[in-house]
């Protein structure tokens, strides 16, 4: 028998098992939609999600989908500093905070123990002068923009208050005092606060609510996973 007939008889079924262990690690392969460019989106029920790869010195990551309560994303980003993606999803709530009755927000997520990543709510009004980040877990070498402007009790859980500017937008960081993997934010009263007691903005329109993971090193390959997620406004 050739050389090469017998190194493919002996290669095939170590083949055949790289692809089941192969199939059995990536949850994107069964998913009704995913992608790997660097702006890929997706809208599905209300919702829009985006793969949204966007700081420097970026590695490789995919996002996939079945829905916006059922999503996840696999990145292999460098262990250096600065951001470099934040995949998410977003609703669009198109509001002014006075005529918001209500407005929470759920989420159920599995993250990794290891890199560096944030996850978080990015909640933005409609002219995205104003960004509002609500962290509710955070691993590794990261941390908000800004100085600490004390601590709060609000919308359910209790936070280290961030202001700050990064040049284009001023940035209101709410670090949840420890780590969450899932639970219920009331955000209504967390604009409030901005708006009443603080003054830091006026009575302007909610436009994206976004949630997802803001994600500075992930090298190797690591997967975040959503399995729970949706916005209620009324």
């Amino acid at each position: 028998m050739p050389r090469r007939a017998v190194r493919s008889l002996l290669l095939t079924p170590l083949l055949a098992l790289l692809a089941v262990v192969g199939f059995a690690a990536a949850p994107a392969q069964a998913a009704t939609w995913s992608s790997s460019d660097q702006w890929g989106n997706w809208s599905t029920g209300g919702y829009t999600l985006y793969n949204n790869i966007w700081g420097s010195g970026a590695g490789s990551q995919t996002i996939w989908a079945n829905s916006a309560s059922d999503w996840g994303v696999w990145a292999n980003h460098p262990n250096t500093g600065g951001i470099k993606s934040y995949p998410n999803a977003k609703k669009v709530v198109g509001k002014k905070i006075s005529a918001i009755n209500s407005l929470t927000s759920n989420y159920s997520v599995t993250v990794p123990s290891s890199g560096a990543y944030n996850t978080s709510y990015d909640i933005w009004d409609s002219n995205y002068d104003y960004e509002i980040m609500l962290w509710v877990n955070k691993t590794g070498a990261v941390g908000p923009l800004g100085t600490s402007q004390g601590s709060v009790t609000l919308g359910g859980h209790s936070w280290t208050v961030y202001k700050g500017s990064n040049g284009a937008n001023e940035v209101f960081s709410f670090i949840r005092s420890s780590n969450s993997s899932s639970g219920t934010v009331d955000i209504k009263p967390i604009v409030n606060w901005i708006k009443n007691t603080k003054g830091w903005f006026g009575d302007v329109t909610i436009g994206d609510v976004q949630f997802g993971y803001e994600i500075t090193s992930s090298a190797g390959g690591l997967d975040f996973r959503t399995k729970s997620f949706g916005v209620s406004a009324g």
